[in-house]
């Protein structure tokens, strides 16, 4: 899961980190880290999910 991006010939440092930036941002990088933080519970993580799945049902039909 590492990221690797290469200098391109005569490109300048800032540029590498923009695209660095950008590559940890499409890999979701953060995201696992965050979610790895704490241990949730799978019985907790489908509580989770199907409030969400509710909430956005809801959310849905108000929009008709």
């Amino acid at each position: 899961m590492a990221t690797v991006i290469k200098a391109k010939k005569d490109e300048p440092v800032m540029s590498v980190i923009r695209r660095f930036k950008k590559q940890v941002a499409v890999d979701r990088v953060l995201q696992e880290i965050r979610d790895r933080e704490y241990y949730i519970k799978p019985a907790e993580k489908r509580k989770e999910q199907k409030k969400e799945w509710e909430r956005r049902k809801r959310r849905g039909q108000s929009d008709i």
